[in-house]
């Protein structure tokens, strides 16, 4: 499954839920799969997803926000994971795709095939861990949680995705922040 498949499959289950999603093709293949006003895509500020979508979170506890993050940009922010298993928010669903690279910036590796996120959530103190790494197991993880209460960390082994690549989000970044803010 590649990243773009995997944030297909999340978007259908989450509706018109928040998404927080992590800068490069993460924010390029959600736009482009499923724009909508409730989705904040970070432009240029990359691993700030996780703690964007904490401050969200603790903010609007009456909503689910759910962050769209890669192996790289929450290895540069690995301190967010902390924060958010101490403050423990109950509407907070983080789903990490995880391939290995730097996908949006040439491929470069990352530390994910020797450093295993879900542990690292896990001794955060985040409620719910899992890794998924097809289909059937996301769609089933993705329904499991819908009545658990969080912090939920599900890591998502994806593929390089040696295809077609996203366009870049034509949207400005102020008027992402304004229809963002309207919608919550």
């Amino acid at each position: 499954m590649i990243r773009k498949e995997a944030i297909s499959l999340a978007v259908e289950q989450i509706g018109e839920q928040p998404i927080i999603s992590a800068n490069g093709f993460i924010s390029r293949d959600l736009c482009e799969v499923c724009d909508k006003n409730s989705n904040f895509y970070m432009i240029g500020s990359m691993g700030l997803a996780s703690s964007i979508g904490l401050g969200l979170a603790l903010k609007n506890p009456k909503r689910r926000f759910f962050i769209f993050d890669g192996d790289g940009n929450i290895l540069m922010n690995l301190g967010s994971l902390t924060t958010i298993g101490k403050l423990k928010p109950k509407n907070f669903i983080h789903i990490i795709f995880d391939n290995s690279i730097h996908e949006s910036t040439g491929s470069q590796p990352t530390n994910s095939d020797v450093i295993d996120i879900k542990k690292i959530a896990a001794a955060c103190n985040y409620s719910h861990v899992y890794t998924v790494s097809d289909k059937n197991n996301f769609l089933k993880t993705i329904h499991k949680i819908k009545k658990l209460k969080g912090p939920i960390l599900i890591l998502v082994k994806i593929q390089q995705n040696k295809q077609i690549k996203s366009e870049r989000i034509k949207i400005s970044p102020i008027k992402i922040k304004e229809r963002f803010m309207k919608s919550i």
